[in-house]
């Protein structure tokens, strides 16, 4: 089957600081890189590493056709990515010494994807393959609706957290996953744990404590695997990535998770976003 994920783009700049600065601190970084990120080409780069079939729905700006070709290398289809009058959106990312980090982001083209694109892309896609959306992009209510109506398996995640947009669409979406943190707001937004949602399935990572999945059966939790990371930037979005990649392969939940566990442990040790996100054999390699 095939993925079809309707996502963000963007120029990731991130700066090695001493420690995350505080309101109306001036403080210099020690390093900066750009990369390739943004959470939908995360995942999209995540999915095509875990060997699944991807085509990317966004757009960028003139000055983000590099970002365009990446993901092509990558193994991403980009045949829907349309190039916009507009700037490509970007990241600033500050990472400390003790791997945690603050981001701030620019929307750009990502807030202006025009609905054609995203109705011409689902015009080719199949009963039974995955849509997934995040929340830095327009059209999420949009395109689960249309996905859901043609018979796709819907996947959302719920970042950067809001909770009226969550709302909107869990009626049409078939997975759900969130960190604990907007577990939290979402059931305070609510008034509902994970596992009274309403949606088959939802997965709640814990960070360093693994993750939890809610399904019809319950509550099964998994562990982490312990690591020394150096860079948290773009790991959840490396685990959403080949959980659906393992789903859409037809692997069950449960090997889906663990084999998504190894591939964020595996990222929390790179520095960088999408250009770092291991492939399918490093993760089957991975032993720890």
């Amino acid at each position: 089957m095939a993925i079809w994920n309707l996502g963000s783009i963007n120029a990731d700049y991130v700066y090695a600081v001493p420690h995350i600065p505080a309101r109306g601190e001036t403080l210099a970084a020690t390093d900066r890189k750009v990369f390739l990120g943004g959470k939908g080409a995360n995942m999209s780069v995540a999915a095509a590493r875990a060997a699944a079939q991807v085509n990317h729905i966004g757009a960028v700006g003139h000055d983000g056709a590099w970002a365009k070709q990446r993901l092509l290398e990558y193994g991403v289809d980009t045949r829907h990515i349309t190039t916009l009058d507009t700037e490509t959106a970007h990241a600033i990312i500050a990472v400390d010494a003790d791997s945690e980090n603050m981001i701030i982001l620019h929307p750009g083209a990502n807030a202006k994807i025009p609905q054609a694109i995203l109705q011409t892309a689902l015009s080719e896609a199949q009963t039974g393959d995955w849509f997934i959306t995040q929340n830095e992009t327009n059209l999420q209510r949009t395109g689960t609706q249309l996905a859901k109506k043609m018979g796709l398996k819907v996947g959302y995640a719920a970042a950067p957290f809001d909770a009226e947009r969550v709302k909107a669409v869990l009626e049409y979406i078939d997975f759900l996953i969130l960190n604990e943190v907007e577990a939290a707001q979402l059931k305070e937004a609510t008034g509902q744990d994970a596992k009274d949602l309403g949606v088959a399935d939802v997965i709640v990572t814990l960070g360093a404590d693994g993750a939890d999945w809610y399904s019809r059966a319950g509550k099964q939790h998994f562990d982490a695997i312990k690591v020394d990371p150096v860079d948290t930037t773009g790991a959840g979005d490396t685990f959403t990535g080949y959980v659906l990649a393992g789903l859409d392969r037809g692997l069950p939940m449960e090997q889906s998770i663990n084999q998504a566990l190894k591939a964020g442990a595996l990222m929390v040790t790179r520095n960088g976003t999408a250009d770092v996100i291991p492939d399918l054999s490093e993760v089957q390699a991975f032993q720890r």
